[in-house]
């Protein structure tokens, strides 16, 4: 039997009423806090990562072919490309596209009801489905009319700013260079979206790209460029290089969402700072916690010290004793934080009753996603850390003399 470890238990087990009781609680839930801190903290930044990349997936796909640009960001070329079927069936057979969709991209001003507001057309075909992660209400596109579909979808938040809503009719300018008046369209508002993204809800609305290029002038093949849709986004640098390389000429490129949004994927980046941040002072409080708990559970068991070494036990064995304490100690606050932390996420999941301003964090509720290398990770780090830090306050023990501390009752 090891000697050490069940002194340890049975000491850990037997602390009723004592001072040393109640410093062995507070550790545990000073530790429990922390490791919960940690666990929440990865769990909200992670969510909050997903849902905010998603919601950009949702609208502009995860990866671009259009004409090259200095700007990557400018998604709006004056010179189209031609549709070409060969290489949506090349692309949409490599592996991790699960769609590519043509798109166009122009602005026009939308009046109605006295108001009069800017917005970029983004239009679409059939190829184009919008996510369920979307909210949408009203009734999508459609596109049955031969000609074009004279209905537009628009944003929740350009439909608040200009008094309308789902089934109302709207006036389209559309601005030609040179021209002493704009070309003019009457379309109906069949659906509003919301991605609780400013930077597409601001701006953006949906049409029929045959609109959009008989606006300018395009023939019925003529399109901006392509939107891909993966099955996940950690392939979208690898999947933009390889088509590039193996399928398109100039002046063809491939641009991913980090390179068309890098302002937003930045925001997002420094996210991870902040996680950093959050875990290294969690980290230090667990340390310090244990490491003071430790050193008062010595000096309070100085006598049980003396005993042990007039027994002519080892002070190494004697530190494995306090080792083991304050490694169960620590085992114990991890499982407990596990709980708390797990058990809030699955509340919060539930039921979103922590809420945050949509205008500033494009959330409405705050998003927890748990990785399940993260918690176990955290409890395994800590508890090596934890136990290592506990070496040094444990070298007290060799100080303890049995002359003086057995003479005292």
């Amino acid at each position: 039997m090891n000697l050490p470890f069940f002194i340890a238990r049975r000491y850990l087990l037997h602390q009723k009423g004592a001072f040393s009781a109640f410093i062995i609680r507070l550790a545990i839930v000073a530790t429990s806090l922390s490791v919960a801190t940690m666990i929440l903290s990865m769990a909200f930044i992670s969510g909050f990562k997903y849902e905010i990349r998603e919601k950009l997936f949702s609208f502009w796909g995860h990866v671009h072919i259009i004409p090259y640009t200095p700007d990557a960001s400018n998604i709006i070329s004056p010179n189209p490309i031609k549709a070409d079927k060969q290489l949506e069936r090349q692309v949409t057979a490599t592996p991790h596209v699960i769609n590519i969709a043509p798109f166009a991209v122009r602005p026009a001003i939308v009046n109605v009801n006295k108001y009069m507001e800017g917005v970029q057309l983004k239009g679409i075909n059939t190829a184009y489905k919008l996510p369920s992660s979307v909210h949408f209400t009203g009734h999508w596109i459609n596109f049955a009319d031969s000609e074009y579909a004279k209905e537009i979808v628009l944003s929740e938040t350009t439909a608040a700013r200009l008094d309308i809503h789902a089934g109302d009719d709207i006036v389209l300018y559309f601005l030609e260079p040179g021209a002493t008046f704009p070309r003019v369209r009457k379309v109906r508002v069949n659906g509003l979206y919301h991605t609780g993204m400013d930077e597409v809800d601001r701006d953006f609305g949906i049409c029929d790209i045959r609109l959009l290029q008989r606006m300018n002038n395009w023939q019925a093949d003529d399109i901006n460029g392509y939107q891909l849709t993966l099955d996940n986004d950690t392939y979208a640098d690898t999947i933009a290089v390889d088509i590039f390389n193996k399928y398109l000429e100039a002046p063809l490129t491939t641009n991913t969402m980090q390179q068309i949004f890098p302002g937003v994927f930045d925001w997002l980046a420094f996210q991870d700072v902040n996680a950093r941040i959050i875990l290294i002072i969690m980290s230090i409080v667990a340390i310090i916690n244990l490491a003071v708990a430790l050193l008062i559970l010595i000096v309070e068991q100085a006598r049980m010290v003396g005993v042990l070494k007039a027994q002519g036990m080892q002070a190494g064995d004697i530190r494995k004793i306090f080792l083991y304490h304050a490694g169960l100690i620590a085992a114990i606050g991890i499982i407990l934080g596990n709980i708390i932390a797990l058990g809030i996420c699955w509340l919060q999941q539930s039921t979103g009753f922590l809420t945050l301003p949509e205008a500033t964090y494009y959330v409405q509720q705050v998003p927890v996603r748990v990785i399940w290398w993260h918690p176990v990770a955290i409890s395994l780090a800590t508890l090596v850390l934890c136990i290592l830090c506990m070496w040094l306050p444990s070298l007290y023990i060799r100080r303890i003399q049995p002359a003086k501390v057995l003479q005292f009752k």
